[in-house]
């Protein structure tokens, strides 16, 4: 058999400039490396290819014509996954479709039942790997669909759905797939080479915003440490890779287990390892001993989930009163020389100007050291979906294709969706201003921290201001909206 597995194109602007960030895809990297390997497997990362998806796509099921592509989608790329299907069943219209991913998880039952479904032959449902296999192994006659756990198929052009399976034992998987199976290329934070590594699944948190309880269950199972140091050899000695970016919700919920992992990376003497991570606030204030060994493991930034400075917004989001942790985990991470990314949501629907602004506020007084700020969203089959409609507060209830976090699809009791949207934006670019690194992230020498601060900042600056005098913040914004709109319109798709 023949496989192509494919993730999509479509990005989102709420760190950095999309550009500046092209990450490989863990998850079919993952399903691709546990295929057996009587199989031939491929695998492209279409953001390497927003340019010429049509094109590129077009030459490569010519060449390799597959038995089965397989197509991994979250909810706001989901609209650019049925528009490939549709193309590859036009290239190719022997072949079969799988689609994997939270979307297919946790809107099966809408999926198959959609006009969509004609492009479609299969969904799986959580877990991707073992499915997958056993799904090109069915194709392959060597295993029957109808008993394979998390697989949903067709009978008669009607799909059926197999119970779902167990979460899986992550000591028995094999590493992923990073060689030249991977046919597309060129992944990076700026001018740094990053590879993807995973050690653990899941989250115990009781975030009602959150879609992870539908992949594995209020869950946390780890990799075998002996597991994840040969995924760091391959990245660093075959991959020839020193960045590392940990794909895990929230590695930290066991610190006995991460300080056992650090020890093992420590004793290796990797020489300038970088690894970036996200954790829980909780858990990186209450074990300094912890994050002074991630530090001299090589963790050199942290993504805290800080969510918000409202104890009320904190309450509705089942998150709990986290302000004072936040402070003490990035005082932990600063005194250890880490660089610390803090993550706030907004849209609550108690905010108004005001809390948008006390947040952003909020915020900087806390000296983060870059900001991951999204809109709340109704993600579907989420406890604060639910909420937010039984409130009549969501404005957008189907076009997932904005469900990226960078986009309103509610409103408050005092914003609408518009307004919303403009004070999420505009009172970041007043409150945070330009990104000025602090003094623990220039030490780390980063080149492109010096080319920010001399030569791109400067030459910004100075052009927005030349637009705020022409045409107003009201008008800045407006070209902003259109460029984050036409920023995932692929126009050799727009036909499917």
């Amino acid at each position: 058999m023949k496989v192509i597995l494919i993730s999509m194109p479509d990005v989102v602007p709420i760190i950095i400039h999309e550009a500046a960030v092209h990450l490989p895809n863990h998850g079919i990297a993952c399903i691709g490396g546990n295929i057996d390997s009587d199989h031939d497997v491929y695998l492209i990362d279409l953001i390497r290819k927003r340019r010429s998806i049509k094109k590129y796509l077009t030459w490569v099921i010519k060449k390799i014509a597959p038995d089965l592509v397989g197509l991994s989608a979250m909810a706001w790329q989901y609209d650019t996954c049925i528009k490939i299907a549709h193309l590859i069943k036009e290239l190719h219209p022997g072949v079969k479709i799988v689609i994997g991913g939270y979307h297919a998880t946790l809107m099966y039952e809408e999926t198959a039942t959609s006009n969509e479904a004609q492009w479609i032959d299969f969904l799986v449902r959580g877990e991707g790997e073992e499915a997958c296999r056993r799904l090109v192994n069915g194709l392959a006659g060597h295993d029957t669909l109808a008993d394979i756990p998390s697989l949903s198929y067709k009978i008669d052009g009607v799909f059926t759905h197999n119970p779902r399976g167990e979460n899986l034992d992550l000591s028995t998987l094999k590493l992923p797939i990073r060689d030249k199976r991977r046919l597309t290329w060129g992944y990076h934070i700026l001018h740094s080479k990053v590879e993807l590594i995973e050690t653990s699944r899941g989250c115990t948190r009781s975030c009602n915003f959150c879609s992870m309880k539908h992949m594995y269950g209020r869950t946390f199972r780890t990799y075998p440490i002996s597991r994840v140091l040969a995924d760091i050899d391959d990245i660093y000695y075959q991959r020839k890779t020193k960045y590392i970016f940990i794909t895990d919700d929230n590695m930290v919920l066991k610190p006995s287990r991460v300080i056992e992992l650090c020890d093992a990376i420590i004793a290796r003497k990797y020489d300038d390892l970088r690894i970036i991570v996200q954790a829980d606030c909780v858990s990186m204030a209450q074990n300094e001993e912890m994050v002074a060994k991630m530090a001299a493991a090589g963790f050199c930034s942290v993504f805290l989930g800080i969510e918000n400075g409202s104890k009320k917004n904190l309450s509705v989001a089942d998150k709990g009163n986290i302000v004072e942790f936040a402070n003490k985990a990035i005082e932990n991470c600063h005194k250890n020389g880490m660089m610390v990314i803090g993550g706030l949501i907004f849209g609550f629907p108690e905010d108004d100007e005001g809390s948008i602004r006390e947040n952003y506020e909020y915020l900087k007084s806390i000296d983060a050291d870059a900001a991951y700020c999204q809109v709340l969203t109704p993600y579907p089959k989420t406890g604060m979906r639910q909420y937010l409609l039984d409130q009549g507060l969501v404005t957008n209830q189907t076009d997932y294709k904005k469900y990226n976090g960078l986009w309103a699809n509610v409103r408050t009791k005092y914003l609408d969706a518009e307004q919303l949207h403009y004070q999420f934006w505009y009172q970041r670019q007043v409150v945070l201003g330009w990104w000025n690194p602090p003094a623990q992230v220039r030490s780390q020498g980063w080149a492109w921290i010096s080319i920010w601060r001399f030569l791109f900042k400067p030459l910004l600056k100075l052009r927005y201001s030349r637009i705020l005098k022409k045409i107003g913040w009201r008008g800045r914004y407006l070209k902003e909206v259109t460029r984050w709109e036409n920023m995932n319109k692929f126009a050799d798709l727009e036909d499917y």
